[in-house]
């Protein structure tokens, strides 16, 4: 029995791939780029840099390490978020899809169950008329069957009837021969 109508669709359905997400908006945005520190000891007006000089015994001086300006803290917690946003939001695509599929594929069972439903009552439907011809055919397989009886006696009487006659024909021929 082929699938119709609202069967079909749902075949259909079952078998077409979902299309991915297209609102999720994936851009990289460019890194802040640090802003050199300021000592207290230098002045506003003029930063000079400080330059290794040896000294005069060939030693060198070391300079004071500066730390790197740290990016805005904000921005980067506004890009984690971001991020995880779209992470979870593809896993509950994920998950909704997977429900999907779960939803189709119990429909697609149902309605394989309601064929299957529709198949055994019309068994049934069957099997109850084929009872009731036999039912009807009853008598008849009952004469049918009193007739063979009728008739394997009437054969054993027949198979009786013919010794008899080849043993009286036998008497007679041998009456005659005196």
């Amino acid at each position: 029995m082929a699938a119709t109508g609202e069967e079909a669709a749902a075949m259909d359905s079952i078998c077409k791939a979902p299309a991915p997400p297209t609102d999720l908006n994936l851009t990289v945005q460019p890194e802040p780029e640090p802003e050199p520190r300021k000592d207290a000891a230098t002045s506003d007006a003029t930063e000079t840099p400080k330059v290794k000089r040896p000294n005069e015994g060939g030693v060198e001086t070391a300079e004071e390490a500066t730390e790197p300006a740290e990016p805005d803290i904000n921005e980067l917690c506004r890009d984690m978020f971001d991020k995880m946003a779209v992470f979870l939001q593809g896993e509950l695509t994920a998950t909704c899809e997977d429900y999907k599929l779960l939803e189709n594929m119990n429909k697609l069972t149902s309605l394989k169950y309601m064929e299957m439903k529709d198949i055994s009552i019309n068994i049934s439907r069957n099997l109850q008329d084929l009872n009731q011809k036999y039912a009807g055919l009853q008598p008849y397989l009952d004469q049918i069957n009193q007739i063979e009886e009728q008739v394997t006696a009437l054969e054993q009487a027949a198979y009786k009837l013919d010794t008899y006659s080849k043993k009286l024909e036998a008497k007679f021929k041998k009456l005659e021969k005196r």
